[in-house]
């Protein structure tokens, strides 16, 4: 009992094309005329899938990207389809499309007149692959076309047009063409913005035109199957039935049913989502990915700008010119910095919590939505003299900034802005010679009679610490007997107006006066027999007066014109000025000067210079010297820290690091078609370990015969195993179906050698299945499920 080893010829008359190659596909061949509907209709789905990216760029240039996009997708998939190409060669094409026209419509900036690549270009387009995504995520929006973050949008579109057309047009369920949409729509939803662009009506037109899609295809497939009915009735000289006659008038039913179940299911999810929401309720607001990822800009990297205010007033920068600005109202400010946190030390920028608003620095790409803000819109033009620093000084509440000079597109690039608290930073820092332009809105500030109605704000900020006990009771002196929030924070400004004396303590000629604004100085601020001190000083008490009226209150530190600076004026070190800025509710954000009039010192009430030394160079931040074991281990840290590593280790380190994270997505997009070929693998060696000869003899067809349903080769439903042979069209196949029968309905059961045999020859016929056929055709057998319906593992399958 053996199985015959002789050269295979196909069966006359059989279906198949010949041993281990697939038959010629059955499906009807799609129409051009239906084929470019069908591309119109998934346009306006790719449209509304896409209405979730328009919030994150809003720019022509998207607009663009999305159209052009598309028609190559769309030219791609319709290529494929009546040229028959493999889907290797769509993929080929889609990279070649990518990099051909990738730069003009996603890179724009870097494309030659246009529309040609360059190698800058190209390589901007593929580290956007890579990189784009996360820069979205720590860039305000709008992004326009701001250097490569078009990239994630052509990605998204010209890859999900690619694949979802071609999906429609060679899978026998064209609805698979509608992951992609619904990918697109989710993503622009995770990378937007809190607030998204009118979700509901977005949804609605998606669901809308998925549901036509789907129905159509589906009208089509019963058309085609009717078709197919009748012409085979014809053929056997039967005439329909009444039923069959009437099957075309049946299409309204069958989009009526599509409709109805896809708004049930719209019905359904909705009250269900509104009842698990009425019973738990909104625990916070909406959560997006950018709410994740931290930005590379960290203001507690830096010094306390206050810190530095006293230096501005060193004999060598108070007559030096600082910036240059055009276009600034008389009496303008101009903001440096603005710091909200105190921790008895100094005032910083941000907090130690990452996650606080006043210290999250994001990109500006093109412009900031200011119309919540009521106020006058202003333009100004600032060019930098002495002036450096990371922080740049800027006015009201930006919109939109564009640098010019030799540097304009390095600080584009290096520019971050807090639109919480109008702090504008570059990294690196200004230098000579930069300049730029900004349009922003100058909120409405109220009238000196207003300030006694004002009442506190919601505004969070970071609440004070080690407040010194000598500014409360100076405090609660200045607003004894008054009444009503606002008349009280006038009362605490007139006190320190009224008590103050202004020295900056760096001339011969000045008072002693100490730099700071820690717990220690604030401290002596109060109890000295004078009150002397300036900007930095007042600013900072003045803030911490407010906190303790309730007031949410920040120090902001900038230029001040004079009452007849206009036009273009240019500010030196002596305009530093620190004031504060307290929340209401009725303007919000209010400018208020802290600052006593300059006069003349009593001399008879000052501290002795000689037990005051006074200070001949800036005081550093206090920070760092009240922290003793920073400084004793940063000394140490600097004397231990390694060299450099050579180039070719970092080289190396981030080559490794790409191969890992591109193994790892490797492995999980190959893990459903490894899980594929575990399960049969396992169903095979269950099936070959069976004890009796003759159940493995059965097994061993059985898996011959799954070989041949991965193949795609088509076999009746419930055929012998004769059947099955002649319809693979393979001679060997008709003599395994003979030895198994025999084995089978034979009186003696077959031995173990027998049983070996048909195993071997099993596997030979499995191998000789691939013979004729491509890589792509192979990998698809192997990793095909039409053989694993109805198989669970528990125990060898059985048709």
């Amino acid at each position: 009992m053996t199985v015959v080893d002789r050269r295979e010829t196909p069966t006359t008359g059989s279906t198949a094309r010949g041993p281990g190659l697939r038959p010629r596909s059955t499906r009807p061949k799609i129409r051009t005329g239906f084929a470019l509907a069908q591309t119109a209709l998934y346009f306006v789905v790719m449209v509304a899938a896409s209405a979730t990216l328009w919030p994150i760029y809003r720019s022509s240039a998207f607009l663009i990207l999305l159209v052009g996009g598309f028609a190559l997708g769309a030219t791609i998939a319709l290529a494929g389809l009546f040229l028959r190409l493999a889907s290797v060669w769509i993929l080929a094409l889609l990279i070649v499309a990518f990099g051909v026209f990738g730069v003009a419509l996603a890179v724009p900036n870097q494309a030659l007149y246009g529309v040609l690549p360059t190698v800058d270009g190209l390589r901007e387009l593929v580290g956007g692959v890579a990189l784009g995504w996360k820069q979205l995520l720590t860039i305000t929006l709008p992004v326009g076309d701001y250097q490569a973050l078009l990239v994630p949008a052509l990605v998204l579109v010209l890859a999900g047009t690619t694949v979802g057309l071609s999906t429609a047009f060679r899978s026998r369920r064209a609805e698979l063409a509608l992951v992609p949409p619904a990918l697109i729509y989710l993503v622009g939803i995770v990378l937007g913005p809190r607030e998204p662009l009118l979700p509901l009506v977005t949804g609605l037109v998606l669901l809308a035109v998925s549901v036509l899609w789907i129905v159509w295809w589906r009208l089509r497939r019963r058309r085609l199957a009717i078709d197919l009915l009748t012409r085979g009735t014809a053929a056997g000289r039967r005439r329909p039935s009444g039923g069959e006659a009437r099957g075309r008038s049946g299409h309204g039913a069958v989009a009526r049913r599509a409709v109805a179940g896809t708004l049930l299911t719209l019905v359904v999810a909705t009250a269900a989502g509104a009842a698990v929401t009425g019973a738990i309720g909104p625990k916070s607001s909406r959560w997006v990915a950018r709410d994740a990822v931290q930005t590379p800009f960290d203001p507690r990297d830096y010094v306390s700008p206050l810190s530095g205010f006293r230096a501005y007033e060193q004999s060598a920068e108070a007559d030096t010119p600082q910036i240059t600005v055009t276009g600034l109202g008389a009496g303008g400010f101009v903001r440096i910095a603005t710091l909200d946190t105190y921790d008895g030390v100094q005032y910083s920028v941000g907090s130690d919590e990452v996650s606080t608003a006043s210290g999250t620095f994001t990109r500006v790409p093109t412009s900031i939505d200011q119309a919540q803000v009521r106020g006058r819109q202003v333009t100004i033009d600032v060019a930098v003299d002495g002036y450096t620093g990371v922080w740049v000084p800027t006015v009201g509440k930006l919109e939109s900034i564009d640098f010019g000079g030799s540097r304009s597109t390095a600080l584009r690039d290096a520019f971050f802005y807090n639109d919480t608290t109008g702090t504008a930073a570059v990294l690196g820092g200004l230098a000579q010679d930069d300049s730029y332009r900004l349009t922003a809105v100058e909120p409405q500030q109220p009238s000196r009679a207003a300030l006694q109605s004002l009442t506190p704000g919601d505004a969070t900020v970071p609440a004070p610490t080690k407040v010194p006990s000598a500014l409360t009771a100076a405090l609660e002196s200045y607003v004894d007997g008054v009444q009503g929030q606002g008349p009280r924070l006038q009362a605490a400004l007139d006190g320190l107006k009224k008590n103050g004396y202004v020295s900056h303590g760096v001339g011969s000629d000045e008072p002693a006066s100490l730099s700071g604004h820690g717990a220690d100085r604030l401290t002596r601020l109060f109890t000295d027999n004078l009150m002397i001190g300036d900007g930095e000083q007042y600013a900072a008490a003045a803030a911490l007066m407010a906190d303790e009226l309730g007031f949410p209150a920040r120090v902001v530190l900038g230029f001040a014109g004079s009452s007849s600076t206009g036009g273009t004026a240019t500010f030196t070190g002596s305009d530093i000025t620190a004031r504060i800025e307290v929340d209401t509710a009725q303007y919000g954000w209010v400018s208020l000067d802290p600052n006593p009039e300059p006069r003349e010192i009593p001399k008879d009430q000052q501290v002795d210079p000689n037990q005051v030394s006074r200070p001949q160079s800036v005081i550093q931040p206090p920070q760092q010297e009240a922290d003793p074991p920073n400084d004793q281990t940063q000394p140490q840290s600097r004397q231990d820290s390694p060299t450099d590593p050579p180039a070719w280790i970092a080289l190396v380190v981030a080559a490794g690091r790409i191969a890992g994270w591109a193994a790892l997505i490797a492995g999980l997009v190959m893990s459903p078609f490894l899980a594929i070929v575990a399960v049969k693998g396992r169903r095979r060696v269950r099936r070959r370990r069976a004890r009796d000869p003759g159940v493995r003899m059965t097994h061993g067809w059985q898996e011959y015969h799954d070989a041949v349903v991965d193949h795609g080769i088509p076999t009746p439903g419930s055929a012998t195993r004769s059947e099955v042979a002649a319809a693979v069209g393979s001679t060997r196949a008709g003599v395994l179906a003979r030895v198994v029968d025999r084995a089978v309905f034979a009186p003696e059961p077959p031995s173990a050698p027998d049983a070996d045999r048909v195993w071997k020859a099993v596997g030979e016929m499995r191998t000789h299945l691939d013979t004729g056929l491509t890589r792509w055709q192979r990998f698809r057998a192997a990793v095909s499920t039409r053989s694993l319906r109805g198989y669970h593992g528990r125990k060898p399958f059985k048709r």
